[in-house]
């Protein structure tokens, strides 16, 4: 039994459901916290530091409006996100996730994260998909209400899994012919209708690459906003079959651990003629690594 907190187990933010309920509270919050700034292609505000440009809520306005309230940080200073169109305030920079999620601090680049998924679903939903009605937004902005039938919308998220697939002693990686060249990854795919995850897993992996899988382990999850997605991640032990693609793949095949090896040093030295693999930042190079530590052994 573990002695101590699992820090996957542990949030960034405090989500505070109870101060949604609650719209002095948030106006209070709303004067000392601070403000992340999200434009329409879901890029950042920020500072050349490697840090979100956040302005306190007093230096925008005078109360959160129509900004959606994220939480409390660990000092207790409340976090909002709000569309940067509706702000005038500019900055040296504006960062997208994937940056963002390699040279902020983890703390900040969590908050962009949960805002940026925030924002485009109020992007996307503004009106109602029974009768399309217009929504106003309660709740601290994470619940919309039809101003015609009152049906209530919440923010969504789509799971997805992505999996780690081994013979015993080879791993299967794939690409589609959109990645930039002589990149790998896991295979991955969404979670359908009246399916567990593990039938995912089996169904996602035999679709794009024939190989059928035999057992499958959850390992951990990754929220992940492009643009609103929860990976689930998986070990997969699959029959040795040939790999074949389709649509979705411009390839697949089996990696030994000698080749992993090499691609992962590619990361410091790519010479641009070998595979290489995700980055450090995403649950699929994560397990990638997993799955390599555990054939050493």
């Amino acid at each position: 039994m573990p002695t101590g907190d699992d820090p996957a187990c542990v949030g960034a933010l405090d989500r505070a459901d109870a101060l949604r309920e609650d719209p002095e509270a948030l106006a209070r919050h709303w004067r000392d916290g601070r403000v992340l700034l999200v434009d329409r292609e879901g890029r950042a505000l920020a500072d050349t530091d490697d840090t979100p440009h956040a302005p306190l809520g007093r230096e925008l306005s005078s109360g959160p409006g129509i900004s959606i309230f994220l939480g409390l940080d660990p000092e207790g200073t409340a976090w909002f996100a709000l569309d940067a169109e509706t702000a005038a305030v500019d900055a040296p920079l504006r960062v997208d996730v994937r940056t963002a999620a390699g040279t902020w601090s983890a703390f900040h680049a969590g908050v962009f994260a949960q805002a940026r998924a925030l924002l485009h679903w109020r992007h996307s939903h503004r009106h109602c998909g029974l009768c399309g009605g217009t929504l106003g937004f309660e709740r601290g902005g994470w619940l919309g209400r039809c101003s015609n039938c009152g049906r209530e919308h919440y923010p969504r998220t789509d799971p997805a899994i992505i999996a780690a697939v081994t013979d015993g002693e080879r791993l299967l990686l794939g690409r589609p012919a959109t990645w930039i060249p002589h990149r790998y990854s896991l295979v991955a795919g969404f979670v359908e209708p009246g399916e567990t995850l593990e039938q995912t897993v089996a169904r996602e992996v035999l679709e794009e690459t024939q190989v059928r899988v035999r057992a499958c382990r959850y390992m951990g999850s990754q929220p992940w906003p492009f643009p609103g997605q929860l990976m689930l991640g998986y070990m997969a032990l699959a029959h040795p079959d040939e790999p074949r693609v389709f649509d979705e793949l411009e390839d697949a095949r089996w990696f030994t651990p000698d080749e992993v090896r090499r691609a992962l040093a590619r990361d410091v030295d790519d010479d641009g003629t070998g595979p290489t693999l995700p980055p450090s930042v995403s649950i699929a190079r994560w397990l990638i690594e997993h799955w390599l530590d555990a054939v050493a052994r």
